[in-house]
């Protein structure tokens, strides 16, 4: 082959006559792009296997964080909008991803290193998604509700009405108060949703108008029988309640109220759902801490899988490229 001036390749050419120096790049004969030397090869893949160890963990951090915590509780638009910000750049992935294999060259690991980029980072924003969801739903968003209500202390039931504490997070009865187990009732609906109402210390402490304060709890009772056996029923220094918070349980509560009223003559007007207790301060805070906890698991769990399928698509991808 002859260059432009009529010289063979390799005469007159220091560098086609003895070789290239090491290290850096020489053109190829017939190749428009550049041949890498193997050092340069090694460097662009540490750069992609370490953008793609903790590109996706960002991502699925950033994503599990605006979802659990205040900002979604707070301001809901603006953690949807930051979540979608973020689907968007991994959409930019994608893109990049298509972009490097329509332009793929042979031998080259960059556009196997985009696709992984963009697949792993799909899998953080899913994950992080649904995972931030439940914990905000389970754990944060009851903690953020009840401290934004107010605290109720001596509490007679006999003489309260439900639509006098309607924004009551917590309630301290007074004491003898305690669970009428005798009238508990239990509702089925693939759960079996379980009741009893608070009555005062009294002896004439079952003789009122209105039963508002009910005890409840989830597939603790058979639901055909006064078989109560929920959280602490029978703590007799339990004399306190933590408001239910779950709206999508309220409403099978209501129904088991209902059954009760039916069973045992009672009436129910503004009833009143909470978890019986002996302190409610503390299991406020365990919601926060489990909501603590369940995001540093999902971060480290993340973590440990991103770490793994980079080592595995590392491996891969040198028998593939070299």
């Amino acid at each position: 082959m002859y260059s432009q001036y009529g010289q063979a390749y390799g005469q007159g050419d220091s560098f086609a006559s003895y070789g290239a120096t090491p290290g850096f790049e020489q053109q190829a004969p017939g190749f428009d792009m550049p041949i890498k030397s193997p050092f340069a090869r090694k460097r662009s893949s540490v750069v992609a296997i370490v953008t793609c160890l903790f590109i996706p963990l960002i991502i699925f951090v950033s994503v599990s964080a605006v979802l659990t915590f205040s900002v979604h509780f707070q301001n809901a638009a603006l953690s949807k909008l930051v979540t979608l910000a973020l689907l968007v750049v991994v959409a930019l992935f994608g893109y990049l991803a298509f972009a490097a294999f329509r332009r793929k060259t042979e031998g080259v690991s960059e556009p196997a290193w985009f696709a992984f980029l963009f697949m792993t980072s799909l899998v953080a924003w899913l994950a992080a998604y649904f995972a931030g969801s439940s914990n905000f739903n389970t754990n944060m968003q009851p903690f953020f509700e009840v401290q934004e209500l107010n605290v109720y202390v001596s509490v007679n039931p006999s003489t309260y009405t439900g639509n006098q504490l309607m924004d009551a997070g917590r309630i301290t009865f007074t004491p003898g108060s305690h669970l009428d187990l005798t009238r508990s009732m239990g509702f089925k609906n693939l759960d079996v949703y379980c009741v009893a109402p608070v009555v005062g210390g009294g002896r004439n402490a079952t003789n009122v108008s209105t039963f508002d304060f009910w005890a409840v709890g989830l597939n603790c009772c058979s639901g055909h029988a006064p078989d109560f056996h929920c959280g602490e029923y029978n703590n007799v220094r339990a004399v306190s309640g933590l408001r239910l918070m779950r709206e999508d349980q309220r409403a099978f509560f209501r129904l088991a109220v209902e059954q009760a009223e039916a069973a045992y003559g009672l009436q129910a007007l503004h009833p009143i759902f909470m978890y019986w207790m002996q302190d409610p301060i503390a299991e406020v805070n365990a919601y926060q801490d489990d909501g603590y906890k369940y995001f540093l698991m999902g971060i480290f769990g993340f973590f440990a899988f991103q770490t793994v399928s980079v080592v595995i698509a590392a491996v891969v991808f040198s028998k593939m490229y070299g």
